[in-house]
C-alpha cells in the first residue's frame, strides 16, 4: 500500500488546482481520475469559460473571482503561455432582471469597472447584437475569457514538475475513512492517505454515498456558429451573456476564425453521468435553441453549425457551491456543485483546498459554501 500526504480523486479543474498548490509547498499528493485530464468526460472541455468579476449570482462571490484572476495571472507567467484574454464581458437583459441588477450591485459594492449603456448604444458600438429598446449592456472591461483545457494542462505539467503523483484512467470503487488516514481502492491498487480531497465532480455522490449530497449532473449544449467576422471577432467583440426573462445564454466571440461560441446556462436534461449521451444533436433542442436565440438576438452569427459538444453541470439547489470538510471527518475536504459556473474559480478554489488541508483553516471567506446551509437541503 503507497502512502501519501493527500490524495486528490478527481483531476479535473478543482483536483488538478489543489494539486498543484500543495505539490508546490513539497506535499507528497496523489491525484487519481477515471479519465487522462483535459479530458471530455466532465465540465471543462470546449477550449473556453468566461471569467467575470461584477457577479450576478451574488456578490459573495466577487472577492473570490478577483482573487482567481490574480492566481491566473500568475499561472500564466509561470506557465510562460497565454491562459486569458482581455476581451471583456458584456451582460445583456432588462435592467430589473435579478442577474443585471445583482451584476450592477456587485460592481458598485466593490468600485469594479462596470459601463452600463442604453440599447441604442449597444447596437451602435456592435452591430452584431440586436435587441428590445427596453434593455441594457453592462460591460465589464477588465473581464474576459480563459482557455479552460490549457488551463488544466499548465496545473498538470507544474504538478508533476512539482513531483506530484497523477493516475489516470483509474476508476475509485472505494474510500474508506478513519480517524487517522484515509485508504482509496482503485483499479490499479489501494493508497493510503493522511488527508483526502474529493473534487470528483458529477460522480462525487456516488463516491460519497452516506452523505447523500444534494448534486444533480445536468447535460448541457454548446455549439460554435459561422459568423460574421466583422462584427464578431474577438478583437471587437467581448464575451457576453444574455439574462432573459425566463433563460440565460452565454457566449464567446469567434476566436481565430472559430466561430460564435454559444450556450443556454439554465435548463438541461437531469442525467447519471455514466449514462449520458454525449453526442451533439441527439436531442433536436442541442441545436435549435442555440440556433433560435443566435437569429432573435445575434443574425449574424446564425450560420452554419461548426462544432457541437455535451458536457455537465453539476448542480445544487441553490446553484451555490459545496466547499468543505466531511461532517464526520475533519481531514476529508470535498468541494463540489459548481453549478456551471465554477471554473473561473478553479484556481482559488485549489488555494482554498490546500490552504485547509494543510492549515486546517483559509483566508477565503466560504461560509455560503458550507454543507450544512438550510438552502442545500429544501
Amino acid at each position: 500500500m503507497k502512502l501519501y500526504d493527500v490524495i486528490i480523486v478527481g483531476a479535473g479543474s478543482m483536483g488538478i488546482a489543489a494539486g498543484y498548490y500543495l505539490t508546490k509547498q513539497g506535499i507528497k499528493t496523489l491525484l487519481i481520475d477515471s479519465f487522462n485530464p483535459p479530458h471530455h468526460q466532465g465540465s471543462h472541455h470546449g477550449s473556453t469559460r468566461i471569467i467575470r468579476h461584477a457577479y450576478g449570482e451574488g456578490r459573495q462571490y466577487v472577492a473570490l473571482a478577483l482573487r482567481a484572476q490574480e492566481l491566473w495571472y500568475a499561472l500564466e507567467q509561470e506557465s510562460q503561455q497565454e491562459l486569458f484574454i482581455n476581451t471583456g464581458v458584456l451582460g445583456i437583459g432588462e435592467v430589473f432582471s435579478p442577474f443585471i441588477k445583482e451584476t450592477i450591485e456587485s460592481a458598485q459594492t466593490y468600485n469594479l469597472p462596470l459601463e452600463i449603456l442604453k440599447a441604442n448604444e449597444v447596437q451602435k458600438r456592435w452591430p452584431g447584437i440586436q435587441i428590445p429598446e427596453h434593455y441594457v449592456g453592462c460591460l465589464e472591461t477588465t473581464s474576459g475569457i480563459l482557455y479552460s483545457e490549457k488551463c488544466i494542462q499548465a496545473y498538470r505539467d507544474l504538478t508533476l514538475e512539482n513531483k506530484g503523483s497523477l493516475l489516470c484512467d483509474t476508476a475509485v470503487h472505494d474510500i474508506k475513512m478513519y480517524k487517522d488516514g484515509v485508504t482509496v481502492m482503485t483499479d490499479n491498487g489501494t493508497f493510503h492517505s493522511d488527508k483526502l480531497i474529493v473534487t470528483a465532480g458529477a460522480w462525487t455522490g456516488k463516491l460519497l454515498p452516506e452523505l447523500e449530497l444534494p448534486l444533480q449532473p445536468v447535460r448541457k449544449a454548446f455549439g460554435w456558429f459561422k459568423a460574421d467576422e466583422s462584427f464578431y471577432d474577438s478583437k471587437r467583440f467581448p464575451a457576453f451573456f444574455f439574462a432573459l426573462p425566463d433563460k440565460l445564454y452565454y457566449g464567446f466571440p469567434s476566436i481565430d476564425g472559430s466561430g460564435v461560441k454559444l450556450g443556454r446556462h439554465d435548463g438541461g436534461q437531469s442525467v447519471d453521468p455514466d449514462q449520458i449521451n454525449r453526442t451533439f444533436g441527439a436531442d433536436d433542442s442541442d441545436e435549435s435553441d442555440l440556433r433560435s436565440f443566435l437569429e432573435t438576438f445575434m443574425p449574424h452569427a446564425s450560420g452554419a453549425l461548426i462544432d457541437g459538444k455535451i458536457c455537465i453541470y453539476t448542480k445544487t439547489p441553490d446553484e451555490h457551491f459545496i466547499i468543505d470538510q466531511h461532517p464526520e471527518h475533519d481531514h476529508v475536504m470535498i468541494a463540489a456543485g459548481f453549478s456551471g459556473h465554477g471554473f473561473k474559480f478553479s484556481s482559488v478554489v485549489g488555494e482554498i483546498l490546500s490552504e485547509i488541508t494543510v492549515k486546517g483553516k483559509t483566508k477565503h471567506d466560504i461560509s455560503v459554501f458550507k454543507l450544512n446551509r438550510k438552502a442545500l437541503h429544501i
